[in-house]
């Protein structure tokens, strides 16, 4: 479990595409503290970040529990976390996260772009199904494509549908979101988040390339 949240949970969660909508101080709260955290520290200290944030992000609840924003970035830190952690701890922050993102959609689900859709159907499909956990990829395809339909030029509902799409190994799909998403429109107010994004994407491309190639060498050969 450990090796599945740390190649996905712990790296890119939480940089969604933000600027185009208003959010509350609360939220710019949470937002800053995970990129500082998530960005700027590594080992020891980033898990102390994370211990911190998560508090901050719960006691911020107590009084924003009907606040989108403040639900989907609370959501956002626990699965980034769970990267982090790894082991049965891990799918209880998901589960945490779960929660915080479906009741973000039933309050409004266009906050911050949409972007709870992406975590959710990002949580879908890299959680274990059934009897761990509450993964489930056609439920992922519908969340990722309820982002995408929300936010069709956003940097990041391409790019995390493009992740579902490699998982399934459909890599000629995942291509060609992958290279929409790096022509998105650069945000402004989010230069550290935009730079992460774009070398995740190139890091995705080359691991898509290599895959195409083998596909490409294997039927060459046959």
């Amino acid at each position: 479990m450990k090796k599945t949240y740390t190649t996905f949970f712990g790296l890119v969660f939480g940089i969604f595409s933000l600027s185009a909508q208003a959010i509350s101080p609360e939220a710019l709260q949470l937002q800053s503290g995970w990129e500082h955290a998530n960005y700027e520290l590594t080992d020891k200290q980033q898990i102390e970040a994370f211990d911190l944030l998560t508090a901050k992000a719960d006691e911020l609840k107590k009084h924003s529990s009907e606040q989108p924003d403040v639900l989907i970035w609370r959501g956002i830190i626990y699965a980034s976390y769970a990267g982090i952690k790894g082991g049965l701890s891990a799918l209880s922050m998901a589960k945490t996260a779960k929660a915080d993102l479906e009741k973000a959609i039933e309050i409004d689900e266009q906050a911050l772009n949409g972007s709870a859709y992406t975590t959710l159907g990002t949580l879908y499909y890299k959680v274990p199904g059934w009897p761990l956990g509450f993964g489930d990829k056609a439920t992922a395809e519908k969340l990722l494509k309820n982002a995408l339909r929300l936010n069709p030029q956003g940097i990041d509902s391409n790019y995390f549908y493009a992740l579902f799409l490699m998982d399934e190994k459909h890599y000629k799909q995942a291509e060609s979101y992958l290279l929409f998403a790096k022509k998105a429109a650069p945000r402004a107010d989010r230069p550290l988040a935009d730079k992460g994004r774009l070398m995740e994407i190139d890091n995705a491309l080359a691991e898509v390339n290599k895959h195409m190639n083998n596909q490409t060498h294997a039927n060459t050969v046959n």
